[in-house]
């Protein structure tokens, strides 16, 4: 028999900022049992994913080895860490283990899909662990931007992994547990093997800041605003929510929460006893009947999406409310990287109407909930890894994070999705590459990011789509003349006259003087119908447009 090893694989979230998705396994090679950490999305854009609703990782390595997984534990309730167990159980078919408010949002997802909620099994925090064929985790309290996020303990006879999941130390952070120094150095007294780290605000240079600070400045803000006050965040960042909530109930204003993720996570931390004492609130039919001046707004959309609230609002109206002229909006978040056109998109559509838009303001009304440069080497230095493995991060955020890593005398190894790494020894390697990638929600259908779909959809956006018609008869004649339908292109072209017309006018010549044995050659007959009216389309609008060409046969 082989030599049992212990390896590490990212799936997703080592390259990229979202997605998450990692894989630990302990035995012999090839056949090690297997345990993922979290199973998150990644959102679409219309510049290069047009149409797609969610972004999933490739877990077709794992759904291979499926048999080989003992369980699958997440680390925390965010969309990239926990969005798509709903849409990949079926494929991996894993008890899934969490902390009892991610299991509340897990187990929402899961019954969504049409599982039993006995699917998600809650697990106390450390010490308690649970048993995964050769592995022994424990959920470690740590700080985040969300209640009862957790790093992981991963034991097994290879030795001690701590994954630090998404993290911050704050010993102050409102709602959740506070960063406890002492819990965390007496992890690493025996030895770490590795730390898997967080790196997503590596190349911020100063201190963290606490969740504590935010709430003293809102406050302030919310008594100085007139009209009404809407305010967007994270729905997940519930320590924010409820500063805001609490913040409007003292100076006099009624809440009313807006949008499905924004009550959702709410009635999760209050069932979970997370939040005991979030204000009142009131419902979207009663804002009508309370004055303006006395209504705070807790929206979703912080990042711009289409089709959550803040959007709604912007559009003119949602849920029957209207904001007006001498109302404010408020965004108490950051913009995620890539989000920036829909976010700033909203805050002009509201200055048009009127509405006072205030954003992060540097840093008054929002407080990162990752760890700066100093947090993410404080942690190094308590835990005292062999290894240091940045993950969470875009490529360059990685290399600097191994950078830092090894400047202070601490070996790290950057690991991209796909990258397999032997943790066994002490000197970690490169065991092998597999083959990763993204698998696209298309409304109710899962597509491959590599079969076309989206590649097409994109075309077509850019070039505009011909679709050609041409009926053959019994005698391998053309039955009268071609025909065509356009869309996404301009009625007329180059010489004036309608594209449509010259299409056909040029299609129809070269039928007039096509051979026998092209008129009788299916394949042929297309394409060059396509070509010619490709090149139709250049010459006439400067576009080659795609084209579909339907030929039907009179038998």
């Amino acid at each position: 028999m082989s030599k049992s090893r212990l390896m590490y694989l990212p799936l997703g979230g080592a390259g990229e900022i979202g997605m998450n998705c990692y894989v630990y396994g302990y035995g012999p090679e090839h056949a090690e049992r297997l345990i993922v950490v979290d199973l998150g999305v990644t959102f679409p854009d219309m510049d290069g994913t047009p149409g797609v609703d969610l972004i999933l990782p490739d877990v077709s390595w794992l759904e291979e080895r499926r048999n080989q997984i003992d369980g699958i534990f997440i680390t925390h309730a965010h969309e990239d860490h926990v969005g798509a167990v709903g849409h990949l159980f079926e494929r991996l078919g894993a008890p899934i283990y969490a902390r009892a408010f991610t299991a509340n949002i897990a187990r929402r997802k899961m019954s969504e899909h049409g599982y039993s909620e006995n699917t998600v099994t809650t697990v106390k925090p450390w010490p308690e662990t649970v048993k995964a064929g050769p592995f022994e985790v424990g959920f470690v309290p740590i700080s985040h931007s969300i209640p009862e996020s957790s790093g992981l303990v991963i034991d097994s006879k290879g030795g001690r992994v701590l994954h630090t999941g998404d993290f911050k130390i704050d010993t102050d952070p409102g709602v959740g547990e506070a960063f406890d120094h002492d819990l965390w150095a007496g992890l690493a007294k025996d030895g770490v093997k590795a730390l898997v780290c967080d790196s997503t605000n590596v190349f911020s240079t100063s201190e963290g800041r606490s969740e504590s600070l935010v709430g003293p400045e809102i406050e302030k803000f919310l008594a100085n605003a007139s009209g009404m006050v809407a305010a967007t965040t994270f729905a997940s960042n519930i320590a924010r929510v409820r500063t805001i909530a609490q913040a409007a109930e003292r100076a006099g204003r009624s809440v009313c929460l807006l949008g499905r993720s924004m009550r959702r996570m709410v009635e999760a931390a209050t069932e979970v006893g997370i939040l005991t004492d979030f204000p009142t609130v009131i419902s979207a039919e009663d804002v009508g009947s309370v004055p303006r001046e006395n209504v705070l707004l807790l929206v979703t959309g912080s990042q711009g999406e289409r089709r959550a609230a803040s959007a709604q609002l912007a559009n003119g109206k949602y849920m029957g409310i209207t904001m007006k002229e001498g109302d404010t909006f408020l965004f108490s978040s950051k913009t995620i990287p890539g989000n920036e056109k829909g976010v700033i998109r909203i805050m002009n559509q509201f200055s048009e109407m009127g509405v006072d838009v205030v954003d992060d303001n540097g840093g008054l009304y929002h407080v990162s909930g990752h760890a700066n440069r100093p947090d993410l080497e404080t942690m190094r230095d308590l835990i005292k890894p062999q290894t240091l493995i940045p993950m969470h991060g875009e490529h360059r955020h990685l290399r600097e994070h191994v950078k830092i890593s090894e400047a202070a005398g601490v070996q790290g190894i950057l690991a991209v999705n796909g990258m397999m790494i032997d943790l066994s020894g002490n000197q970690p390697k490169v065991a092998e590459y597999i083959e990763t990638g993204r698998t696209y929600l298309d409304g109710s259908v899962k597509i491959g990011q590599f079969d076309g779909i989206v590649r097409d959809r994109i075309r077509m956006a850019l070039n505009g789509h011909v679709v050609v018609t041409l009926i053959i008869d019994e005698n391998d004649e053309p039955l009268g003349d071609p025909w065509c339908e356009v869309m996404g292109l301009p009625e007329t072209g180059r010489n004036n006259a309608p594209l449509i017309d010259v299409l056909e006018e040029d299609l129809s010549q070269f039928l007039n003087r096509a051979n026998d044995k092209t008129l009788r050659d299916d394949v042929k007959l297309e394409k060059e119908l396509r070509t010619i009216t490709r090149r139709t389309t250049q010459s006439e609008i400067g576009k080659k447009a795609e084209v579909t060409v339907v030929i039907s046969r009179l038998s």
